[in-house]
């Protein structure tokens, strides 16, 4: 499960929405532990979603089973926790440290699963730089390993054989755009492959909720394609047009379908889907049972889509 949702808001620059609005910090908890009891252990967030307000309530969420779950975080984007401002990038190494020691705080646990490079469009050397710090943070114990949330390909490719704990990459990965180069990177150096926008940002759901100025959907920056004005943009609810009925073949909700899809797609995927309610949940989690999208529908939708869909987009969600 994806957490940037259940942080609320984040503003940039002119007030520019980076979260997505207000949320019920009890139905997230709800949400978390219902997401549990079906059967997920991988939970994602980042340090700067809703300025560190997502760790929070994960943190809170998972306490008393935290020997259950895998954490999953992100550094690299800072922000200002009381005014719940982005404030910038940073890709030194202290800000590397001092970074996961407040997420430490927040999640309220001694080390994080996985720790991951939040930057996509960052130049590897620069990437490279970090890797003597994390991997003393693997020896320390506050960190098991270490990945790089990016959509470029090169970009992987030349971190992760110099970075002896890297085991993942998270990268934007859907029914509607496939990176196939990067899913190539991650079965050369046998890293998993974490798919961000599994659900193009709620696009690959049957219904999207009105979206306020608060949401980073209805004031959709360059890097978010998915939304036109707070409205799903045309070009790709044509396309989601085109695969509805063989992703819903059997029975599948349209969102059950997409993450089948992705569980089709390689066996290094794993699908992040955002969530901010318990029905939410139990809606994506049905998927654990349904499995992979059957065969001959997953042939149907790579027809339909074989020449429309766009490869390795860039996003920094």
């Amino acid at each position: 499960m994806g957490c940037w949702a259940i942080g609320g808001p984040l503003w940039g620059d002119d007030r520019q929405p980076l979260g997505w609005g207000e949320v019920d910090d009890e139905e997230s908890v709800r949400a978390v532990h219902a997401a549990i009891e079906h059967g997920v252990t991988f939970f994602d967030t980042a340090s700067n979603y809703g300025a560190g307000h997502s760790e929070r309530v994960l943190g809170r969420a998972v306490a008393g089973r935290r020997d259950q779950v895998v954490i999953a975080t992100k550094f690299g984007y800072s922000s200002d926790e009381a005014t719940r401002r982005a404030t910038g990038e940073d890709h030194r190494p202290e800000y590397a440290v001092a970074s996961l020691e407040a997420s430490l705080r927040r999640l309220d646990t001694d080390h994080v699963d996985l720790l991951q490079l939040h930057l996509n469009d960052l130049a590897p050397a620069l990437a490279l730089d970090l890797v003597d710090t994390l991997e003393s943070m693997v020896t320390q114990g506050k960190i098991r390993a270490y990945g790089w949330s990016t959509d470029h390909p090169d970009s992987a490719a030349a971190f992760a054989p110099a970075a002896p704990h890297c085991t993942a990459i998270q990268h934007d990965q859907s029914v509607l755009r496939d990176n196939a180069d990067m899913l190539a990177v991650c079965e050369k150096h046998d890293l998993a492959s974490i798919n961000r926008g599994p659900l193009a940002m709620g696009l690959l759901t049957a219904a999207t909720r009105s979206l306020g100025d608060d949401d980073v959907r209805g004031r959709a920056p360059e890097w978010l394609p998915w939304f036109t004005d707070g409205q799903p943009a045309p070009q790709w609810a044509q396309r989601i047009d085109r695969v509805r009925a063989a992703l819903t073949a059997d029975g599948r909700t349209l969102a059950q379908g997409a993450l089948g899809w992705l569980l089709a797609r390689s066996p290094r995927t794993v699908p992040i889907p955002g969530f901010r309610t318990v029905a939410q949940v139990e809606e994506n989690t049905r998927v654990l049972a349904l499995g992979p999208l059957p065969a001959d529908a997953y042939a149907e939708v790579e027809r339909e889509l074989s020449e429309l869909r766009s490869v390795g987009a860039a996003t920094r969600a």
